[in-house]
């Protein structure tokens, strides 16, 4: 049985996130997505939407690059845009506006962009088509579409950690039903949806990557900061404890190597995309 056949069909509540804690433990999101700006040749005159943009802190890198154009980032957390608005506001940087705005009505934004881009973020959303759909309204035409997000098998191993103790008489009271917390999708999933709401694929792949932790503490701070579908279902009281079991169960299986790091495998679905005609 698979983990996502044991999960009810129906979204998790929206994760109230902790955005200054997840600013000081994204280290790891942050080197994936400089790849992809390294890769975007920008001329330095775009309008740039982030979907997803968290903290600000890739967003702000993006506008640093399009110093003649203009960015807008979005998120549905409201603390993340007030930390991002705060860390990075026009006085520092001119061309960056930061708007709460969940990523399946992107849509309703005024403007029109050149790209729209997407780094660690699309796998929290369940309507992938709703979120295309939106980026084609809001993009001009041969405008771009790039995102990179967990794609299928992400994190494989560690939700091998967690079934076992959601399992457990301690804490599978906090878990039933459990609704899907993330959805990994594959390239088949967008070999159908791209062309259906009018874009024209470019690049489309999973791409396996190692994600490294400084030790058990690191790991217990990556599931802390990020793992909150789960983490937030425990009671405050429990959820150090519960922290705990659960990365005890990962490092039994995956040791932390002779460097002290503690890595996962992970998986990114890739999508590079541009919007045709109309």
């Amino acid at each position: 049985m698979t983990v996502k056949s044991r999960l009810s069909r129906s979204p998790a509540p929206a994760a109230t996130w902790d955005a200054a804690a997840y600013a000081a433990n994204s280290a790891v999101q942050q080197s994936w997505a400089r790849e992809i700006i390294a890769r975007l040749q920008l001329r330095g005159d775009e309008h740039v939407l982030d979907v997803g943009c968290g903290d600000g802190k890739v967003t702000a890198e993006i506008a640093r690059a399009v110093p003649r154009g203009q960015v807008l980032g979005v998120d549905a957390s409201r603390e993340m845009i007030a930390f991002a608005a705060g860390a990075f506001p026009p006085a520092k940087i001119a061309n960056l506006k930061f708007q709460v705005c969940d990523a399946r009505k992107i849509g309703t934004l005024s403007g029109r962009f050149n790209l729209v881009f997407s780094n660690a973020a699309l796998h929290w959303v369940d309507d992938h088509e709703a979120v295309l759909r939106g980026a084609a309204s809001v993009l001009k035409p041969g405008g771009r579409l790039v995102v990179s997000c967990g794609g299928k098998g992400n994190a494989h191993d560690v939700f091998l950690a967690l079934r076992p103790e959601l399992r457990l008489r301690r804490w599978r009271e906090f878990f039933h039903p459990l609704p899907a917390p993330y959805f990994f999708y594959s390239p088949e999933d967008y070999k159908r949806w791209l062309p259906q709401t009018g874009f024209k694929t470019r690049h489309l792949k999973l791409v396996p990557k190692d994600a490294a932790y400084a030790g058990a503490e690191g790991l217990a701070t990556w599931l802390r900061t990020t793992w909150l579908p789960y983490v937030h279902r425990v009671p405050e009281n429990l959820r150090e404890e519960f922290i705990g079991a659960v990365t005890k169960r990962y490092l039994a299986q995956h040791p932390a190597d002779a460097a002290n790091k503690v890595h996962v495998r992970m998986v990114r679905l890739e999508i590079e995309a541009e919007r045709m005609p109309d």
